[in-house]
């Protein structure tokens, strides 16, 4: 008995690493092809110099859906497809003016951009005191006396030692999307939102922000950190100082939009669905390479892979550009809805929206023993420098899936540290793009779906 548990432990360890080095075979040959042929580079200089920026509604972001749509039919998967979805049409209007009007020291012009979704002020501007904050607990702290009539100026810095810059982002983005509404509610009549970098430049970030519906709507912009910190160390010496700045965003009726879709079908198992992909829409302050167009042309390039590799896949594969992201997900929650609607069976989603920097490894969101079977092909990917998949989460895009169907998600994790230096800024352009960190993602991506359409989850 004891021979024959040895025997078919030989058996299964001999069958275990023949299969490794047959996946590392397919691995190096999907590298190859990406650092050889890769076509990510070129289709994302189309997106981002021939398009630009993608915000939804906009005639850009309906130019990128053909455009992508047309790209994934030559290459011929089985299917390509639009889903529609109506998504929100905010317009930015002219550019944003601004300035730090002191009592003793004179008039400084400084750099801010309107939130995603602000309101504008008045044609005149709108003009008043000023009172710092750090976090929303001190509004309450301040209360109506300390803030009503006033513009409120939310301060909170980046945590510069948070290795990881989307942690330092998340702990300090709240400021930015409920601040407007939690400031209205003291009285306050508009806000102004340090920009979410750790850095310190000249560059204002937008962003999204929701308004609660309880409350009056106020204009609310980012402000470029630079100029943060110029109108903090002013209000030390001048407590009386005022703020006046001029918008004229403003929301337009829904408009018809689309996500676009591709997908291989499983040849053993086309019931089971791996999803992946990136958002096809992007802020209007740059061209949007970056956020999202390094995903969208990372997803479109798995597709390519694997038709160029001849690699067929087990399991479906389906390419999915999500569009809305940046200011509602509506393409992320008509995807999971259809989805479910349809009683389909997912059983990976997978994005990609951190930048086209150099891949570093997979955050996952999915029981212990799926999250196994990912760590167990660890070991396949630390050839190219994927080390990292101890992060937990997903996309935003994904959520929804994760939410409604309990679907297990993972995110591409690339060096992080450059990212919000540009993130959601007119520095988010092709020029800060890598073609070798680009290709290397796309590559990445494209080795864990093919592991998980062979061996399934």
């Amino acid at each position: 008995m004891k021979s024959l548990t040895a025997f078919l432990l030989f058996l299964l360890f001999s069958c275990c690493s023949f299969s490794q080095q047959t996946d590392s075979l397919i691995l190096k040959k999907i590298v190859n092809e990406a650092l050889l042929h890769g076509e990510s580079y070129q289709n994302l200089d189309y997106l981002s110099n021939k398009i630009g920026g993608r915000l939804s509604g906009s005639p850009q972001a309906a130019k990128a859906v053909t455009y992508c749509a047309n790209l994934l039919r030559s290459l011929k998967p089985d299917t390509v497809y639009l889903q529609e979805c109506m998504v929100p049409h905010w317009v930015r209007g002219e550019k944003e003016k601004a300035k730090i009007v002191g009592t003793t020291s004179g008039i400084h012009e400084v750099k801010i951009c309107a939130l995603g979704g602000s309101v504008a002020t008045p044609a005149a501007g709108i003009k008043a005191e000023v009172v710092e904050v750090h976090n929303l607990k001190e509004l309450e702290q301040l209360g109506t006396k300390g803030i009503a009539g006033k513009i409120v100026f939310f301060n909170r810095r980046f945590d510069p030692t948070k290795l990881s810059t989307f942690e330092g982002y998340g702990g300090a983005v709240d400021q930015r999307w409920a601040g407007p509404s939690e400031a209205s509610r003291f009285g306050a009549i508009a806000t102004v939102c340090r920009s979410m970098t750790p850095d310190i430049t000249d560059f204002p970030h937008t962003g999204s922000m929701g308004y609660n519906d309880s409350f009056p709507k106020i204009p609310c912009c980012a402000i470029s950190t630079r100029d943060a910190e110029l109108l903090s160390a002013s209000l030390k010496q001048d407590t009386h100082l005022k703020f006046w700045y001029k918008q004229s965003c403003k929301l337009l009726p829904d408009e018809k939009s689309y996500n676009v879709i591709a997908e291989i079908r499983g040849s053993e198992h086309p019931e089971e669905i791996i999803t992946f992909g990136g958002h096809l829409d992007s802020w209007d302050t740059g061209d949007g390479a970056s956020d999202d167009g390094t995903g969208v042309v990372q997803a479109i390039e798995v597709i390519r892979l694997f038709q160029a590799t001849g690699i067929k896949p087990k399991r479906t594969i389906r390419a999915v550009l999500f569009m809305n992201e940046e200011n509602g997900t509506r393409g992320g929650k008509k995807y999971a809805a259809t989805a479910k609607e349809k009683n389909e069976h997912h059983i990976l989603a997978l994005e990609s929206d951190r930048g086209g920097f150099s891949p570093r490894g997979f955050s996952t969101d999915m029981p212990e023993e799926k999250k196994a079977v990912i760590l167990h092909w660890k070991n396949l990917f630390l050839p190219y420098g994927l080390y990292d998949f101890t992060e937990t989460g997903g996309g935003s895009d994904i959520e929804p899936l994760h939410k409604l169907m309990n679907v297990p998600l993972m995110e591409l994790i690339p060096d992080s540290q450059r990212y919000f230096d540009i993130h959601h800024t007119p520095q988010d352009t092709f020029s800060r793009v890598s073609k070798r960190e680009l290709e290397l993602g796309g590559a990445a991506i494209a080795g864990m779906v093919y592991l998980v359409s062979q061996y399934g989850l």
